[in-house]
């Protein structure tokens, strides 16, 4: 991890009295012990935990431990398979299908980026695609994996309908998140990680535990109309189904929903249709009632392939000075490059600790008590 001058944090500032510092490690140990108390093994408890904790130190809170009990509901019911046997069940040249078996999707996605630089060792790029698996965190994480290697990652995934297609209303597609990683020669390494959506969902899950307000903009309701206000009246009326999040790009075409949608359909075909999985709203979302067989993508890609490493270094390294020197917006902050801001914000958590909301302190406490862990968290 690079050190960095000062402390940062990409996320707003949350008023002193609402949130504990929690050490990244014991945090990572704590939700490891709430999944392997749920039934996962101890390496794939490991890694779920990992996953969580690593949006958190990023400073994505929508897809860290707030999502713990969630995926613990999924485990205890068997709606989703706590042991699962990921395994290839297609393997051709620079190409595999792996079938998720059922399990969290973090699992899965780990082992599918494993396959992908190994393939792309021997072919230059490879794709490697997963079914009938379940979420799979932030898309990020698997990117980074190919990059620990010095290659370039893509990770993208289908998700739960939770997002309106353009000039339609209801839920038809998932956020469906994109991902692109890419070395350079000393850290922070690029980092493009974003829903095809306006907003995860989870971020909606977040503002409603903190009592917040979601602006107009983020959702529709079932007749079209722009929804706002308190975050927790919208959630519910998305998970009702009588509200949609609305694609990248926002309403209609005039700022680019097409675009956005057209992103997440093509995450869709790709994640979804050609994996064998489900794709738009026939992927599951109700925890307990059915298997969701959401679909993954992963590639990497060798640049040695393409030119010698050093030299894509200096590249890239001439490409963000020319970003890092244009004129800056008069109401701009600075500058970024993709990955930066999660990059700074992950050297100060590891420093100082992660952010983590009381409300989510209780509930994470709420879980290892039913689960029958006498280890608690944010104490």
């Amino acid at each position: 991890m690079e050190e960095v001058e000062g402390l940062y944090e990409r996320e707003p500032p949350i008023p002193p009295s609402e949130y504990v510092r929690v050490d990244h490690e014991a945090l990572r140990e704590f939700a490891r012990k709430i999944f392997t108390a749920s039934g996962l093994s101890s390496d794939d408890a490991w890694v779920v935990a990992d996953v969580l904790v690593t949006a958190d130190l990023m400073g994505i809170s929508s897809h860290g431990v707030q999502r713990v009990r969630r995926y613990v509901d999924g485990l205890l019911t068997r709606c989703v398979n706590p042991r699962p046997e990921v395994r290839v069940v297609r393997d051709r040249g620079a190409t595999a299908l792996l079938d998720a078996d059922n399990g969290l999707g973090h699992i899965a996605g780990v082992k599918a980026m494993e396959i992908a630089v190994d393939k792309a060792r021997s072919y230059g790029a490879s794709i490697v695609l997963v079914k009938k698996s379940h979420h799979y965190g932030i898309a990020g994480y698997y990117a980074l994996k190919a990059v620990e290697k010095g290659f370039i990652g893509i990770s993208a995934t289908n998700s739960e309908p939770l997002v309106a297609y353009v000039n339609t209303v209801g839920r038809t597609l998932g956020t469906n998140p994109i991902a692109i990683g890419i070395p350079r020669r000393s850290p922070p390494p690029i980092l493009f990680d974003a829903a095809t959506a306006v907003v995860p969902v989870g971020k909606i899950e977040m503002y409603a535990r903190l009592g917040r307000e979601i602006p107009e903009g983020w959702a529709l309701d079932a007749e079209g109309r722009m929804l706002s206000g308190d975050a927790s009246r919208v959630l519910s009326e998305i998970r009702a189904g009588r509200a949609a999040i609305l694609p990248l790009g926002g309403l209609g075409e005039e700022l680019g929903g097409h675009k956005g949608s057209g992103l997440a359909f093509v995450v869709d075909v790709i994640s979804g249709v050609l994996s064998g999985a489900a794709w738009g709203y026939h992927v599951g979302y109700t925890v307990g009632v059915a298997p969701a067989n959401v679909g993954h993508a992963f590639a990497a890609i060798d640049v040695e392939a393409f030119m010698p490493r050093e030299e894509f270094y200096e590249r890239i390294e001439t490409f963000i000075r020319e970003i890092k020197s244009l004129k800056k917006h008069p109401d701009a902050d600075r500058i970024w490059i993709p990955g930066e801001k999660a990059w700074r914000t992950m050297a100060t958590r590891l420093r100082i600790g992660i952010p983590i909301h009381v409300r989510v302190c209780e509930e994470l406490n709420s879980v290892a008590e039913k689960l029958g862990l006498s280890e608690r968290v944010c104490l």
